[in-house]
């Protein structure tokens, strides 16, 4: 995960084995802050490429959220009841229940579980690994803005910034804004605009 400061400034998010041996990741962490420094890499390029490694295919909050930029009914719906919204489309929801929050030009949201992992499996498939560790659980709360910004997106100020925390029985999916001129893009294009980390809120912009 890469950082913008020194580690001493903050924990970072390295990932624990069930030992607590964590030496692995500092040493994958230092070297990604060289060549961040250097300007080999860019934040956003790293996070993207851990992306690609860990997800599970196209996960099903691409369709969820294409369908929603087109249909403003069918966005009402997902907005006030997130599993049956999904359910309409064929989505296979395990989830007891799933929140969906809108990101818009005021208002930023991120996603976390403070206490485990709760995350909406079966939509995204299995979360990332720093979603589960120790250091993202308790950062995302205790300094979001920070955390966002190591993820490559530096939230300004003026932009609220809400921290949603899932539970056993409630998952939380954010509905990022749509790209400008989406009526030009059929649904498989907007699919494709959508990563996994637009849905879990450490990602803002749709390209």
């Amino acid at each position: 995960m890469p950082h913008d400061h020194p580690h001493e400034e903050h924990e970072a998010l390295v990932i624990e084995d069930q030992s607590g041996n964590i030496e692995a990741q500092i040493i994958v962490d230092a070297l990604q802050d060289v060549l961040i420094s250097k300007a080999l890499l860019t934040a956003h390029e790293v996070t993207a490429a851990i992306a690609k490694l860990e997800s599970p295919g196209i996960h099903l909050g691409a369709k969820v959220v294409a369908k929603a930029w087109t249909d403003p009914a069918y966005k009402r719906r997902l907005l006030d009841d997130g599993r049956a919204a999904m359910q309409e489309l064929g989505i296979p929801v395990t989830e007891a229940s799933i929140i969906v929050v809108e990101n818009t030009p005021s208002l930023h949201n991120l996603i976390t579980c403070t206490l485990c992992s709760c995350y909406p499996r079966s939509i995204l498939g299995q979360p990332p690994s720093w979603y589960i560790s120790k250091a993202y659980r308790a950062r995302s709360v205790r300094e979001p803005r920070q955390v966002l910004k190591e993820f490559g997106l530096d939230l300004p100020m003026e932009v609220q910034l809400d921290v949603h925390d899932s539970n056993a029985d409630m998952r939380y999916l954010v509905l990022p804004a749509a790209p400008a001129g989406v009526e030009r893009f059929d649904l498989t294009q907007l699919e494709a605009m959508i990563s996994r980390d637009h849905l879990i809120g450490v990602a803002r912009e749709v390209e």
